[in-house]
């Protein structure tokens, strides 16, 4: 992690699904980090706010960072004034737009090239020398956790560093549908349109996330024709092909693949063994072979869990000093290899992620809603519910409204006969699957 802001940032993501929408805007989006140092992290917020969420959302936040970060961390609340004396100097602008993911340290020299990415690494090169002239748009997709977002920021940082007034907006789908949301409200249309159609590079990452909403796709769909037609240079990523992306605009799915589609497979171990050696290189952290094969060995899909399996050991070097060898990493890898998450946080999180792909609020997959959209949606979810877990139809329920078991097992059996003829259904359950699985 390169900075405490994109902790933080990640952080919130996790909550967001994990809780549900409604909770993290009330208690989670107020709160600030105040500092972090490596084992326990300051959250600012009101004396009124912090005895509440230290008793109800407490582990909440424990979950989030430790799937973050890859290692369990401490959370202390502490009030504002006492947030105000820790609160770190602001970071450097890179000259990216502020909703930007990017960091400065995700550059083409930091990134690990394999069999799995080598082709999307020479793409994305490609593109950052010659934006608008290559491919465009260049399309990026993979699981969870395996560099998309490295190789947009890389492409950013590059550019920015040939040309330093190149206009660059760096966001994410979701934040893209929230700006169209409060653009519509507050009736700011022309100034998205002025910053957004008159860009030299757009960078969107997760784009998945517009599917489904109307007014954000038709605003997308001019946004990239103004763009390519001027030769701006266009680059987007997602956990899946454009053809895989459920209640996707057609016209858009058909610009998505206008250029060139790169896809980013789980590194083979040789890759992951250099992708630990170089995060822990970062770290100034000499790890002998043996532990770096047995890590390799051992996370084989996820390279943030690499990246928090070698946090881990280091953590343990320094705050207890001890000694590196099989039997520590073993230790330090066992809360990621094991998933030891409750029950309801799996449940919530394939709530959350199935309510993502569908375009659906994720609140509204366990109410009384019951236009189509949502109704797939939850028929999804509860299936996958039923597919993954030991929970019983009763228990089901209780997680989706209090419905009633028929209603539970029409729903499994619906959408397990549906994927028996609907290829596309049963690729897009598998991507939720192993989208859960790997937060």
């Amino acid at each position: 992690m390169e900075s405490l802001k994109e902790m933080w940032q990640l952080v919130c993501e996790h909550l967001k699904k994990s809780c549900g929408e409604v909770i993290y805007e009330i208690w989670f989006r107020p709160l600030e980090i105040s500092s972090f140092d490596g084992a326990t992290a300051k959250i600012a917020t009101s004396e009124f706010k912090r005895k509440i969420i230290e008793q109800q959302f407490g582990n909440d936040l424990k979950e989030a960072f430790k799937q973050v970060m890859g290692f369990d961390v401490e959370v202390e609340l502490i009030n504002a004034e006492e947030a105000a004396k820790e609160k770190p100097a602001p970071a450097a602008n890179t000259g990216v737009d502020a909703s930007s993911l990017s960091i400065e340290k995700n550059t083409f020299a930091t990134f690990v090239v394999g069999s799995s990415n080598r082709f999307a690494h020479a793409a994305a090169q490609a593109v950052a020398a010659t934006p608008g002239a290559a491919y465009n748009p260049l399309f990026i997709y993979g699981n969870a956790g395996l560099g998309k977002t490295h190789l947009l920021c890389a492409i950013s940082n590059e550019i920015k560093k040939n040309n330093p007034d190149a206009d660059i907006i760096f966001t994410r789908g979701e934040d893209f549908v929230n700006l169209i949301v409060d653009g519509i409200q507050k009736n700011k249309m022309h100034e998205i349109h002025k910053k957004y159609r008159n860009c030299d590079i757009l960078v969107v990452d997760d784009i998945q996330f517009i599917a489904g909403r109307a007014s954000t796709q038709e605003e997308f769909f001019h946004t990239f024709n103004a763009l390519t037609q001027e030769g701006k240079q266009i680059v987007l990523a997602s956990d899946r092909t454009p053809k895989d992306i459920e209640i996707l605009d057609e016209r858009l799915r058909n610009r998505f693949e206008w250029g060139l589609i790169a896809d980013i497979q789980p590194p083979d171990i040789e890759t992951r063994m250099a992708i630990i050696k170089r995060k822990a290189d970062i770290l100034g952290l000499a790890l002998p072979d043996d532990v770096v094969q047995f890590v390799a060995e051992k996370i084989k899909t996820n390279i943030r869990q690499l990246e928090g399996a070698v946090k881990k050991i280091n953590a343990l070097v320094n705050i207890e000093g001890a000694a590196i060898n099989i039997a520590m990493a073993q230790n330090a890898i066992k809360d990621i290899m094991n998933d030891s998450r409750p029950v309801s946080a799996i449940v919530n999180n394939i709530i959350a992620e199935t309510a993502r792909t569908f375009g659906v609020p994720q609140n509204d997959i366990i109410s009384k809603k019951k236009d189509a959209k949502t109704a797939r949606a939850r028929q999804v979810a509860i299936y996958i519910v039923r597919e993954i877990t030991d929970l019983t139809q009763k228990e089901i329920s209780e997680y989706f409204g209090g419905r009633d078991r028929t209603t539970i097992l029409y729903s499994v059996e619906t959408v397990a006969k549906d994927c028996e003829r609907d290829s596309a259904l049963k690729r897009t359950i598998d991507i939720i699957v192993k989208n859960v699985q790997e937060q």
